[in-house]
């Protein structure tokens, strides 16, 4: 547990670190978040993951993000799951200092390794997750910017905490409402990531509702923090986003395994 609250810490550091080197420009965004992801179970120790997270500014009336992931878990111990998978990611142009070329939506493939490791202290339940991530970033033609002439290759780590705790009783049961609570931090690395060495970090916590299992709905306040991977050509400032909204996400869950 030391260690573990040891490398939040120091990460926590690097990211202000970072944030506070010079003076930049903020583009604040209202952004809603509806997502939906499930864990089914294939047999005793294998599950497939699905995800689907369509992000919007203005909270819901323009596009922000689509991301789509489908990946593999592996129960290692009844604590430890390793897993994997790939994303495909859509960026399209919003804010004032829009990421997207020439107006056009940007794309991006990406694979995933993680670990996850699960932690119980009283009635609260913690997971970590450590996620090593390759990205390929696809960049458009000077004539049309919607071909994608090459992928430009990125590495980014995140470090995610996350927690529940139960509003009745000792454990979350069918027809209970509970906590949550997650941060994140991205940190980009790699001869390619640019300013993006510090690349967001995401904090959010909420009420959930769990109809049983594997049926569970969560509402939760969200705020990001990102910073743009180039400065402003203007002002030559680095762009950072803070974007405030909700996240709203229905996890359901199927079992394959027959057992």
């Amino acid at each position: 547990m030391a260690f573990r609250c040891i490398l939040l810490f120091s990460l926590i550091l690097i990211s202000a670190s970072s944030y506070g080197q010079q003076s930049r420009i903020i583009d604040r965004n209202a952004i809603g978040w509806y997502v939906y992801n499930g864990d089914h179970k294939l047999n005793k120790r294998w599950e497939l993951y699905t995800e689907y997270q369509w992000r919007r500014v203005e909270l819901i009336r323009s596009w922000q993000q689509s991301l789509a992931r489908v990946g593999l878990g592996y129960k290692l111990t009844d604590r430890v799951k390793l897993g994997g998978g790939y994303t495909f990611f859509t960026t399209f142009p919003y804010g004032d200092y829009p990421v997207a070329d020439a107006g056009v939506p940007t794309i991006e493939s990406r694979t995933h390794e993680d670990i996850q490791i699960s932690d119980k202290l009283g009635i609260l339940k913690l997971s970590h997750r450590f996620r090593l991530e390759q990205r390929w970033l696809g960049l458009g033609t000077d004539t049309n910017p919607r071909q994608v002439e090459r992928w430009e290759y990125q590495n980014r780590a995140r470090y995610q905490i996350s927690g529940t705790v139960p509003l009745n009783g000792v454990t979350i049961d069918d027809g209970e409402w509970y906590v949550n609570f997650f941060d994140e931090l991205f940190i980009g690395f790699g001869h390619n990531v640019e300013q993006n060495i510090f690349n967001q970090n995401r904090i959010s916590s909420g009420l959930g509702y769990q109809f049983r299992d594997t049926f569970k709905f969560e509402l939760n306040y969200l705020n990001q923090i990102s910073q743009h991977p180039e400065v402003d050509p203007v002002t030559n400032k680095p762009v950072f986003e803070i974007n405030n909204g909700f996240r709203l996400t229905i996890k359901y869950d199927l079992d394959f395994s027959g057992q």
